[in-house]
């Protein structure tokens, strides 16, 4: 079963419970897509219309979906180097019945990111809108 299919089988339950476990499913399906810096993956975790974005860069890095998957096809995954996976889910809010943001972690290679990921529920699907990001790099 591909990501694209497991994440629309879960975005079809709507009880309060069900809408955490498929916000939780895109997000870890986004972990997913970074760790193995797949393409794939994140055309369906992301709303087409998504922005990339951090102030931790000067100027400002602001990336639309389409130079943000170009970047990610051509990065060597950490999977591939086999690189422990470290994300976690700090944790998920919803505004309404369409609208959530969470606040994630994960490191690649010696740089650790807080993503703030704010989620948009189109057509009965949960994708990300927007990812702000936090760089820190290690010590």
């Amino acid at each position: 079963m591909s990501a694209t299919t497991q994440i629309a089988d879960v975005n079809t339950q709507w009880d309060e419970g069900e809408k955490f476990v498929s916000v939780a499913s895109v997000i870890y399906a986004y972990f997913d897509g970074l760790y193995h810096c797949d393409v794939q993956t994140f055309e369906a975790v992301f709303h087409p219309q998504a922005i990339y974005a951090t102030a931790d860069e000067s100027p400002m890095l602001y990336r639309q979906m389409d130079t943000y998957f170009e970047v990610i096809s051509k990065r060597e995954s950490p999977a591939s180097r086999g690189e422990p996976r470290q994300d976690a889910i700090d944790e998920i809010q919803f505004a309404g019945e369409n609208t959530a943001f969470a606040r994630v972690r994960c490191s690649i290679g010696q740089t650790d990111f807080i993503d703030f990921l704010t989620l948009v529920r189109v057509d009965g699907r949960w994708q990300i809108m927007a990812k702000i990001f936090h760089i820190k790099k290690e010590q």
